[in-house]
C-alpha cells in the first residue's frame, strides 16, 4: 500500500486519469470503438519528440551552450537573464517540461557556486514562466499544443501569429522583472568538461521517454471519448464550453492542468483558436496549471525544502499577475 501511495504521489495526473477512464467504462460498454477515441497521431508525434529530446539531453547540447554563455557573464543580472531566457528559447524546441528538467538543477548549481542562494526563488520562478511562454512559439513546444496542433491542423505560422501578442507581452513582463535583479559582480568558477558516454546511449534515450505521459494521454482520450457518448455530459459540456472556450481553457487549466484541459475542450468544441489561447494563458496561475510548474517546484523542494513556502508565494503572485494581464488582452482585443 505504501508503494502504491508513493506511485500515486509521483504520477498523480496519470493515476487520476486512469481511475477516471476506468469509471467512465462502466457507463459506456468497452468495445473496439475505444481505439477510435485515441488520437494516435498525437501519441506518435509526442513519442518522436520525446525521443529526439532525450537524444539532445544525452548529448548535453543545451548544457554546453549555457556553459559557453556563462563564460561571458560578469554580474548577477546577466547571470539570471541567461538562465531565464535559455529556458525560453530551449522550450521552443525541446518542450517546457524538459527545458526545466535540464536547466533548473543547473541554475541551482550555478547560483550556489557564486553564493547567491537569495536569487534562487525569483530565478526559478521566472524560468518557469519563461518556459511556459517559449512553448507557445511552436506547436511542438508543449504536450497541450501538440494535442491542439494534431486535432486542428492549424499551420505553424497561424499558430505562432495567434499567440504572438501573448508571447510579446509575456517577454516584456519577464524583462521588467529582470530589471530588479541586482548587478553585483561575480566570478563564475571553472566547471568540469562535459563528457559523452557512448555506452548504452540508445538504451538511455529510450529509458528517458516519459511513457506515463503517453499513457496519460491515452487514458484521457478514452475518458473524453466516453463522456462524449454519455448524453448528459455531452449536452452539459457542450452548453458550457461552446462560446466560452477561452474562459474554460483558463479555468479548467487551474484545476486539472492545461494538458487534460486541451483534450477535454477539443472533444466538445471546434473553435480551435479560442481553445489554444485559453489553455496557453491558462498555463499561468496555480502550481498545477501546467505540468512544467510542478516540475520546477519539485526540483527546488528536493534541493532546498526550506524555500518551498516562499517560492510558492512568489510563483503564485507573479503568475496570477501575468495571467490577469494576458486574459485582459484577450478580452480587450
Amino acid at each position: 500500500m505504501a508503494n502504491l501511495m508513493e506511485f500515486f504521489k509521483k504520477e498523480t495526473v496519470f493515476s487520476i486519469s486512469v481511475i477516471l477512464a476506468i469509471i467512465s467504462c462502466f457507463f459506456v460498454k468497452p468495445s473496439i470503438n475505444y481505439f477510435n477515441y485515441i488520437n494516435w497521431e498525437t501519441i506518435i508525434l509526442l513519442f518522436v519528440i520525446m525521443v529526439f529530446v532525450e537524444i539532445l539531453k544525452n548529448l548535453a547540447v543545451f548544457e554546453r551552450l549555457v556553459r559557453k554563455l556563462l563564460t561571458k557573464i560578469r554580474n548577477t543580472q546577466q547571470l539570471v537573464f541567461v538562465l531565464v531566457f535559455i529556458c525560453f528559447f530551449s522550450s521552443i524546441f525541446i518542450t517546457n517540461d524538459v527545458s526545466l528538467i535540464i536547466f533548473v538543477p543547473f541554475t541551482i548549481l550555478a547560483l550556489k557556486k557564486v553564493d547567491r542562494l537569495d536569487l534562487i526563488i525569483i530565478t526559478v520562478t521566472l524560468q518557469t514562466i519563461a518556459a511556459n511562454v517559449g512553448c507557445m512559439v511552436l506547436p511542438i513546444g508543449a504536450p497541450h499544443n501538440i494535442v491542439m496542433y494534431t486535432v486542428s491542423n492549424i499551420s505553424f505560422t497561424s499558430f505562432f501569429l495567434l499567440l504572438l501578442p501573448y508571447i510579446m507581452v509575456s517577454v516584456i513582463f519577464l524583462g521588467a522583472w529582470l530589471l530588479f535583479i541586482p548587478k553585483d559582480n561575480i566570478t563564475l568558477p571553472r566547471v568540469n568538461k562535459i563528457g559523452f558516454e557512448r555506452k548504452d546511449f540508445f538504451k538511455r534515450v529510450l529509458a528517458g521517454v516519459d511513457y506515463y505521459l503517453l499513457l496519460t494521454f491515452i487514458a484521457l482520450f478514452v475518458l473524453i471519448g466516453n463522456l462524449e457518448n454519455i448524453v448528459f455530459f455531452r449536452e452539459l459540456f457542450t452548453k458550457w464550453i461552446i462560446g466560452n472556450e477561452v474562459i474554460w481553457g483558463v479555468v479548467s487549466s487551474q484545476f486539472i492542468s492545461n494538458v487534460p484541459a486541451a483534450i477535454l475542450l477539443s472533444g466538445f468544441s471546434t473553435n480551435w483558436e479560442a481553445i489554444i489561447i485559453g489553455i496557453n494563458i491558462g498555463g499561468f496561475g496555480t502550481l498545477i496549471a501546467s505540468m512544467a510548474n510542478l516540475i520546477s517546484f519539485k526540483i527546488l523542494a528536493r534541493e532546498y525544502d526550506e524555500f518551498k513556502s516562499r517560492y510558492l508565494f512568489v510563483f503564485t503572485v507573479l503568475n496570477i499577475i501575468l495571467l490577469a494581464i494576458l486574459f485582459g488582452i484577450n478580452v480587450l482585443f
